[in-house]
C-alpha cells in the first residue's frame, strides 16, 4: 500500500490516532520532507507505534541526514532515489521479519 502523506493543511491520521495502514505495515519507506515539523512528527510516530523489528527506511537528502540525525536515529537512511534493487532488498527484509514471526508462532 502507498500513502502519499497528508494533504497540505491537514494533519496525518497517525498523529491523532492509530492508522490502519501503519497497523498493517510490514515495513515503511518514508519519503516526506523532514523540513516540515509535521513530517518529522510522523516519522517519530512510526518509530513509536511499529514493532522494533519492522523496518523503517527514510529517503532524505544528504543535508537532511546530517541536520536531522536525531530524528533518523534507529531508521535506515537512503540519500538517493530508491532503485528497483533497493526496493527488492527492502521487500526481502520485510519477508525475513514475517518469516521470523511465523516461526515464533
Amino acid at each position: 500500500l502507498v500513502c502519499h502523506g497528508p494533504d497540505w493543511g491537514h494533519a496525518c491520521p497517525i498523529l491523532k490516532k492509530d492508522c490502519p495502514m501503519v497497523d498493517a505495515a510490514h515495513g515503511v519507506i518514508f519519503q516526506l520532507d523532514l523540513e516540515r515539523p509535521q513530517h518529522r512528527a510522523i516519522l517519530k510516530r512510526y518509530q513509536e507505534v511499529l514493532d522494533e523489528d519492522v523496518p523503517i527506511v527514510a529517503v532524505v537528502t544528504h543535508e537532511q541526514e546530517e541536520k536531522y540525525a536525531d530524528v533518523l536515529s534507529g531508521v535506515q537512511v537512503w540519500t538517493h532515489t530508491p532503485t528497483i534493487a533497493d526496493l527488492d532488498g527492502f521487500a526481502a527484509q520485510t519477508e525475513a521479519v514475517n518469516d521470523l514471526h511465523a516461526e515464533a508462532s
